[in-house]
């Protein structure tokens, strides 16, 4: 899905040496074909942090850290983040040897990251900065267009895991959020009720993992099994009634609750 809300998979092994950084968050959950796991790479002030993703697991990626996805053979993710703003704007971004200090940077609004990237990195592989290893002294050296991001990042957990901990408290009070209320994501694990929804300011995604639950929305009533999935556009006013022993994963991400600069 390509909408206000990006859902996509993508597959390895993925090898790179380039950091991306949005001012929007990202979801992102693992699962492996066969076996392995992949790397997230995080730059900081100072240092890099290596964040190893297991099968099964998940995590969310704050806004405004410079990242790098190291994805091995045999592996899926999937990952979620929203369309960006037109104020908003991205940068791809490559560091001396194992410094912290840039050798290259370009930054833009980004529409299409899968074809907008690939020019970026062309230039790169033809630029002094790639031949020497030294940044280019005749390009001005300027401030990001916002301040990056240094707050420590969560780190990976499982999600089974994290459902079998808490199956209990999902039948009592309906709904979990399991990375809190303090981001501009809103990621919610239902068990068994009904949620009427008068029409969000965000598109919407929603995996069946347990059970079944019953959507229902102009006239139209669809059943979704365990493993289903189902994308629900902006604005869709729409009744969802989930039955005994149904767990479901929900994500929106609406712009309006983007937190301010630090």
């Amino acid at each position: 899905h390509r909408h206000q809300l990006n859902v996509m998979f993508v597959g390895g092994p993925n090898q790179r040496k380039d950091y991306h950084i949005e001012e929007g968050e990202e979801v992102n959950i693992l699962f492996c074909i066969a076996w392995g796991c992949y790397c997230f790479v995080i730059s900081s002030l100072f240092f890099f942090k290596s964040l190893i993703l297991s099968s099964g697991q998940m995590f969310l990626l704050p806004a405004r850290i410079p990242h790098s996805p190291q994805r091995y053979a045999n592996t899926v993710g999937l990952v979620i983040e929203r369309k960006r703003l037109t104020t908003e704007t991205d940068g791809l971004r490559y560091y001396i040897g194992e410094t912290t200090n840039v050798l290259f940077e370009r930054w833009f609004y980004c529409d299409d990251l899968g074809t907008q990237l690939i020019p970026i990195i062309q230039e790169f592989f033809s630029s002094s900065q790639y031949r020497t290893g030294k940044p280019n002294p005749d390009e001005i050296v300027r401030e990001t267009p916002f301040p990056l991001n240094n707050t420590t990042v969560m780190v990976p957990f499982s999600l089974q895991v994290w459902l079998n901990d808490h199956r209990e408290d999902l039948i009592r009070k309906k709904s979990l959020r399991p990375f809190g209320d303090n981001f501009e994501t809103e990621v919610v694990i239902f068990g068994p009720g009904i949620t009427k929804e008068g029409g969000k300011n965000a598109d919407i995604w929603i995996w069946q993992m347990e059970g079944t639950s019953i959507f229902m929305t102009e006239g139209k009533t669809l059943t979704l099994e365990s493993g289903d999935s189902l994308f629900i556009p902006a604005k869709m006013t729409f009744q969802w009634k989930r039955t005994e022993g149904c767990i479901a994963l929900c994500i929106a991400q609406d712009p309006m609750r983007k937190r301010p600069y630090a």
